[in-house]
């Protein structure tokens, strides 16, 4: 049996390309091309039935390394805590002081973005600081 090595992350959302060009931001990702065939994603979507108009929305590593995140619309919205969210690693290899101001520095960009700053973990004996945050539509995650 062969292992799979890919992932695609999935979000359930009310607004797929706002939801999605905001983590292209977080991350560096950026939007694949349009199917072929078409000029951009608006040519693409004037293609669709109207109900399926802006129903999803995507973006991808240009490196090709992390995963492709997928964001699909959905009718209900958030009512609680994720049982899965993301780390965005921004303090990889950093400790202390060091670390917590690299953290608060990528926090107040992304706050500038629309994300939301729900609470500062300081280092204890066993962890070092995080940083707990929202993306544009609720959905939790961690600065580490």
């Amino acid at each position: 049996m062969s292992s799979i090595r890919q992932i695609q992350v999935t979000f359930d959302c009310a607004e797929p390309e706002r939801v999605a060009r905001f983590w292209c931001e977080v991350l560096g990702y950026v939007v694949p091309p349009p199917p072929e065939g078409f000029a951009g994603w608006d040519d693409y979507g004037r293609s669709l039935p109207p109900e399926e108009r802006g129903s999803w929305f995507a973006c991808a590593d240009p490196s090709g390394a992390g995963p492709r995140l997928y964001f699909q619309r959905v009718p209900e919205g958030k009512v609680a805590k994720n049982r899965v969210h993301l780390d965005v690693r921004a303090g990889t290899g950093l400790v202390g002081e060091e670390r917590l101001a690299t953290l608060k520095a990528e926090c107040a960009r992304l706050v500038a973005l629309g994300a939301v700053c729900v609470r500062v973990l300081l280092a204890d004996e066993d962890n070092e600081s995080c940083i707990v945050m929202q993306d544009v539509e609720g959905n939790e995650f961690c600065l580490d």
